[in-house]
């Protein structure tokens, strides 16, 4: 997902320069063709008297999978803990999480994980890092119950060491002391950080927006940002999502407005909305209009059930339950007095709201009596699968309502002037852009540039890079490992790994498989097999399976006079043989299996 845009020279802010400090993948497998295992990293990385370090091992270049560690001494803290969803190409895969090799080989270090909010890219990986750490986890009421929920689900067994914590509070962790500040995202309780450490504060924004007219009322506190920046910030990590739009970003309260057009105008038809499963401001408006307009309100998709619940249990949203209708039961209740609001904004394979396009849904059929109003825009890659979609949609004949003119969307991330004003506030020594692709990450040390950080001050990072700040300067010039591992169920592997790399020849180019029976002395006992999938099936060919067939006769007969032979040394000279052939008719390169059966006579 990380983009290589290169900015123009006079114009790149510093980089630190790769020079590599540790290796090894701690606890994962490695197959035939993977790399040697390096050095596990070990005292020599830490840092020196007097140095604070901070250290990304996942959030740069790329939108997701966000995890920053900062050490000083023999103490360190780690920022967030995601996941990110997998990119086309990796088949088979349920989501990407940072490599911790370096973290584990510090765990002794680690004081506790502070999250900054409930979103999957920020809280993700826990069930897959956290055991193996084992420290406290911060976070506020809402984070936690999510984090909670997703570990509950994956790790049953684990006890996590929650330590819950409100807007404004102030934790000891080690040498390291954080405060949490309130700021608006698209999903409640996000907080921000300030953390004291021995050489000066440090700011970590998380997702923000500074959203004046906030659903629940909880505004990003300007005051503290601002007394931080009076009393001098000795660096600042600020989200660059939205640093390419101009402005400002819109308040999530304008949704309202467009939720009542949308009931005002569609009086006598079902509406059914997709929204992302944890943006629930949005499904409190959803919620506090259908009341207005004397429509019940029901929910689909696994993640919207599970997260309104939670939400209800917790007291983030506030919808009576004579007001809900369990999913069984919307047959009851006439069209033009329900609102369904469901998940598969992103056109996700399995959402609800994907089942209903496809017709496959078990509660929800699709017709003319339905408007669908899709309340969320593509995320960059899945514009095709939501574009899909919305033609399904319009196959089963129900009003679609998708177009940006409605204003049916409104980003939780604060764009350029909004930015500005975070930087004009806080005035930092050195700044860090983090959470975006990096193109965004350039954009926004530009824009840090003109707000007067100067470009020596400034750092456009990479995963693993590691910034030495001291009392008198900063450079970025060493590395710890850092990447991607993918989660495939409830196993781990390598972003190169050979399994990802049969995967993709088996997608692009199918498998043969070649069966015989040999005896001792390696002579073929009846003729050899021929399987295809993903490829033209040689029953179907003749003349082909015949050449096939003669191909392997006289390769085994070949092999068999020859002194040395193993079923190992058969096999490679089958699946050459095999190739060879294949590259004659068809020009592409199966997979070649050979099945050797040796019988003992």
């Amino acid at each position: 997902m990380t983009t290589q845009d290169k900015a123009q020279n006079d114009n790149q802010p510093e980089k630190g320069q790769a020079g590599r400090e540790d290796g090894g993948k701690n606890g994962v497998s490695r197959g035939k063709g993977r790399p040697r295992r390096r050095k596990r990293p070990g005292k020599g990385t830490r840092p020196k008297d007097g140095t604070l370090r901070f250290i990304p091992l996942g959030g740069i270049g790329e939108i997701g999978k966000n995890m920053y560690l900062l050490e000083f001494g023999e103490d360190m803290i780690v920022i967030d803990c995601g996941l990110m969803f997998p990119e086309e190409e990796m088949l088979g895969i349920d989501f990407v999480i940072p490599d911790t090799t370096y973290l584990e080989a510090n765990k002794d270090r680690v004081k506790g994980i502070l999250l900054t909010h409930g979103h999957e890219d920020h809280v993700g990986a826990l069930p897959f890092v956290l055991p193996g750490l084992d420290v406290p986890v911060y976070g506020t009421k809402l984070t936690l119950g999510m984090a909670s929920h997703r570990l509950g689900e994956a790790r049953p067994d684990y006890k996590p060491k929650f330590k819950e914590i409100k807007a404004g509070d102030k934790v000891k962790l080690g040498c390291f002391s954080v405060s949490f500040i309130p700021v608006c995202h698209s999903i409640p309780d996000g907080v921000a950080l300030a953390v004291e450490t021995p050489i000066g504060t440090v700011i970590h924004t998380g997702d923000f927006k500074l959203d004046p007219t906030p659903v629940d009322g909880r505004i990003t506190d300007y005051s503290a940002f601002a007394e931080l920046g009076k009393k001098g910030v000795l660096a600042l990590m600020s989200d660059s999502t939205n640093v390419e739009k101009e402005g400002f970003t819109q308040s999530e309260s304008v949704i309202s407005g467009t939720l009542e057009r949308l009931f005002r105008e569609q009086r006598n038809r079902r509406v059914i909305i997709s929204s992302f499963s944890s943006n629930l401001h949005r499904v409190q408006q959803v919620a506090d209009v259908a009341a207005r307009f004397n429509r019940k309100i029901a929910f689909a998709g696994r993640s919207m059930i599970n997260n309104v619940d939670l939400a209800r249990r917790l007291g983030y949203l506030q919808i009576s339950d004579d007001m809900m209708v369990p999913l069984q039961d919307i047959d009851k209740v006439p069209h033009n007095r329900l609102v369904l609001v469901t998940t598969g904004s992103q056109g996700e394979p399995f959402s609800g709201l994907m089942l209903m396009s496809k017709g496959e849904h078990h509660r929800v059929k699709l017709g003319p009596k339905d408007v669908v109003a899709v309340f969320a825009t593509p995320v960059p890659g899945n514009e095709k699968m939501v574009s899909n979609m919305i033609n399904r949609l319009f196959r089963c004949r129900c009003e679609v309502i998708y177009e940006k003119s409605w204003g049916t969307h409104v980003s939780g991330h604060a764009s350029r002037e909004e930015l500005k004003m975070m930087l004009s506030m806080v005035r930092p020594k050195y700044f860090v852009p983090i959470h975006g692709e990096y193109r965004m990450l350039v954009r926004h040390a530009q824009l840090a540039n003109q707000m007067g950080v100067p470009v020596k001050n400034t750092f456009v990072m990479d995963n693993g890079d590691v910034l030495s700040i001291t009392d008198k300067s900063a450079q970025a010039k060493s590395k710890v490992q850092a990447g991607a591992v993918l989660v495939d169920g409830l196993a781990f592997g390598e972003l190169e790994s050979s399994v990802m790399r049969e995967r993709k020849d088996l997608a692009e180019d199918g498998v043969l498989v070649v069966s015989m029976t040999v005896d001792r002395r390696f002579k073929l006992l009846s003729d050899p097999m021929f399987e295809s999938c993903g490829f033209m099936h040689l029953h179907d060919a003749e003349h082909m399976r015949k050449e096939f067939s003669d191909a392997i006769r006289h390769t085994v007969k070949k092999a068999s006079s020859q002194r040395g032979v193993t079923v190992e040394v058969l096999e490679n000279k089958i699946r050459g043989r095999c190739r060879d052939l294949l590259r004659k008719y068809a020009g592409t390169k199966p997979r070649v299996i050979p099945l050797i059966t040796v019988l003992d006579r």
